[in-house]
């Protein structure tokens, strides 16, 4: 079993950074892969980013070259970052953290990011 947790959200103008955090805690080394994810209002969940333990990484066209994904890894828990920089309006959206295992996805609550002046 692994545990999900997000932070990191908030109110931010357009031009602006966020880092968001999620840390995974459990089972964490059945993980294969962590990712974030993002659902504007009326939406489908799409991918904004993902990573695996060897530290490789894909992003979406649309924040591609503003976004940065990272992880960190403690003894129990693998955190991984979302670095969010040049926000635009568009990115508001509920993000929300997967930690993937071979079996099933483990998500977290999502935390709200607002882009507005």
């Amino acid at each position: 079993q692994v545990h999900v947790v997000e932070s990191g959200g908030g109110l931010v103008q357009p031009g602006g950074s966020l880092r968001l955090s999620c840390a995974a805690s459990g089972t964490i080394f059945r993980i294969n892969s962590m990712g974030w994810y993002r659902q504007a209002p009326g939406k489908q969940r799409d991918l904004v980013a993902t990573i695996t333990p060897a530290g490789s990484t894909n992003y979406a066209a649309s924040v591609k070259g503003r976004v940065t994904i990272s992880t960190d890894n403690a003894e129990n828990t693998v955190t991984a970052y979302l670095q969010m920089n040049d926000l635009r309006v568009e990115d508001t959206a509920v993000y929300y953290c997967k930690a993937g295992t071979y079996t099933r996805a483990y998500w977290g609550q999502g935390t709200q990011v607002t882009v507005s002046s």
